[in-house]
């Protein structure tokens, strides 16, 4: 699955990129619509939006990227009607049963950020099994955001961090970071939104406080390799001052 030419070099006359962000994060928007505009039920979208995981993820790899974090479903989806939900939940353990072996011998490491506690026993497990399975892989780290939301983390955190007894006067970014879900993973220096809304949807909100943002119309099942390239392309165009100035002023 996972392609990696000579050297790293990109093929297919994709220009080289002067800089290529460690830690990208998706919003994977759009699925429903798309499957709407043609006629189908969402459920059609978002097995689409689930296929399509796969080149996007080869193409990160080809591109650089050692990090990618997809939103796949949030702690407010849980409002949207039982089919749907149940539907979601059956595509992510169909993937699981059915590409982590594939994963595994490409090097793809799957991580899980959110709470597991509301996701069925069966589904636990299988995540469970995805993360200890690949841990020690090292191509590229699918972080999957599954039942993730980002202010839900920061209480989790906070309930842990005053559990663990952690004096406040002491406590810093780096210490609260720990109690992340994402904790050992560096904040992502890219965020892509796909489906053409300009929202953060609860996503990151700790992490992504540096992170360049992007958003884009097209939706998630078609967003692709020539895609991506767009998004990276536009993020070496940004001037990254973390609050700082340019040296020329």
């Amino acid at each position: 699955m996972i392609r990696q030419s000579p050297d790293n070099q990109i093929e297919d006359a994709f220009p080289s990129l002067a800089r290529v962000p460690y830690h990208v994060g998706i919003i994977m928007d759009g699925n429903g619509r798309w499957a709407t505009e043609r006629g189908l039920i969402r459920y059609i979208g978002h097995r689409a939006g689930v296929d399509n995981i796969r080149p996007v993820l080869e193409a990160s790899v080809e591109f650089g990227i050692k990090v990618l974090t997809i939103y796949a479903f949030s702690t407010e989806n849980w409002s949207r009607p039982i089919e749907e939900v149940s539907g979601l939940m059956r595509l992510l353990g169909t993937a699981l049963r059915n590409r982590l072996q594939e994963l595994h011998e490409n090097g793809v490491q799957i991580r899980h950020s959110g709470r597991l506690t509301g996701i069925n026993e069966e589904l636990q497990k299988q995540i469970l099994h995805a993360i200890d399975y690949t841990k020690h892989n090292d191509t590229i780290i699918l972080n999957v955001a599954f039942n993730y939301g980002g202010r839900g983390e920061i209480l989790d955190a906070t309930r842990q961090i005053i559990k663990d007894g952690i004096d406040p006067d002491s406590l810093s970014e780096e210490t609260f970071s720990r109690y992340l879900y994402t904790e050992g993973l560096p904040d992502p220096d890219l965020i892509i939104r796909t489906g053409g809304d300009w929202r953060m949807s609860n996503f990151l909100i700790w992490q992504a406080v540096y992170a360049e943002y992007y958003s884009t119309p097209t939706y998630w099942p078609n967003f692709d390799r020539a895609e991506l390239f767009k998004a990276l392309n536009e993020y070496n165009r940004r001037d990254r001052r973390f609050g700082g100035v340019p040296d020329a002023e």
